[in-house]
């Protein structure tokens, strides 16, 4: 190959190689459709609501650390006798390790999650005294308690809206609907939030999941019995 060419292919590939990716347009999602989205969905599901059954703000928070990677249905057949042995954090704090991974076994994981609901138990008697906390502060320090978990505490036991929950359903429906383009959930729920009221946070998830539950499904979306067909940038319609 000749000078000329050579030095030519070598300053060519240089360009190429410092060339930068171009950065992911956001999404054009507005507070009016994001508005008509929640009205919608009010309508179709008036009685959404938290799916795992609790009484109170301790058996949520345990409930949640169950629920990772494993159906809501599964953990509301293992919770009862579990609440009826560990009714209360300090119960749950003296609980016998491979007692505890044997009763919630079916749930997937349970070695880890026996860690976290010993962890998290004993923490909430060492510095609450058995009481679960109301900030999203002292909560995700607590073992095993993440945003998503705080979130559905705040939301569902104490209704405060400090966030909005985002699980499978909320991320896939939240980009199918044209609400935000990103995929990590922390990024998803900071893109929500300017969407919608506060007071609508908790609301918001409960609705979203009920939807993609019911009706926009992960593999075959039937989007020919869906309320938001008409407004939905993904629409098979």
């Amino acid at each position: 190959m000749p000078p000329r060419a050579r030095a030519r292919t070598s300053k060519t590939s240089s360009r190429r190689r410092t060339t930068k990716p171009r950065a992911r347009s956001k999404s054009n999602a507005t507070p009016e459709h994001a508005a008509e989205i929640y009205r919608r969905l009010h309508l179709a599901y008036p009685d959404a609501h938290c799916a795992l059954n609790h009484r109170n703000a301790y058996e949520l928070i345990v409930a949640t650390i169950l629920s990772a990677q494993c159906t809501d249905v599964r953990v509301n057949m293992v919770t009862p006798s579990l609440f009826a042995k560990y009714p209360n954090a300090e119960a749950l704090a003296d609980a016998n390790r491979d007692t505890l991974e044997e009763m919630i076994k079916s749930t997937g994981f349970f070695r880890s999650k026996a860690k976290n609901l010993l962890g998290m138990a004993q923490a909430l008697v060492e510095r609450y005294r058995g009481q679960v906390p109301r900030t999203m502060d002292e909560l995700t320090a607590l073992p095993g308690v993440g945003r998503k978990t705080a979130n559905v505490v705040l939301g569902n036991a104490f209704d405060v809206n400090d966030g909005i929950v985002v699980d499978t359903h909320v991320a896939r429906l939240s980009k199918r609907l044209g609400l935000t383009k990103e995929t990590d959930p922390v990024k998803i729920e900071r893109a929500l939030m300017p969407l919608f009221p506060r007071d609508h946070w908790t609301m918001l998830s409960h609705l979203l999941i009920e939807h993609g539950r019911r009706v926009c499904e992960a593999r075959r979306p039937k989007c020919e019995q869906c309320v938001l067909n008409d407004i939905c940038p993904s629409s098979l319609v």
